[in-house]
């Protein structure tokens, strides 16, 4: 279940194997704003230190979109040897 969380408590992750072009971003943060909800369907995915495996480039949106809280899911219960290959 998700919960929100102020954005910043979130880090990103450094090892991060996506990017996505500067008018793809443009377009992600306009999808931000103009449809938040979206971020309750597909919440971003972190681990217990709030390091985000999951959505690195939607909390850059929401960065740049103005958001102060956002929702996410904790990953629990993962081993070290999990969390590389959850990098979603």
């Amino acid at each position: 279940m998700a919960q929100t969380v102020d954005i910043n408590l979130l880090k990103e992750n450094a090892e991060n194997p996506r990017t996505i072009s500067d008018a793809k971003f443009d377009q992600l943060v306009k999808s931000i704003k103009d449809f938040p909800q979206m971020l309750e369907i597909r919440p971003l995915v972190v681990d217990k230190d709030y390091r985000v495996l999951g959505g690195n480039m939607r909390l850059r949106a929401c960065k740049a979109a103005g958001m102060a809280q956002v929702p996410v899911i904790m990953a629990e219960n993962l081993t070290e040897a999990q969390v590389p290959a959850q990098q979603w």
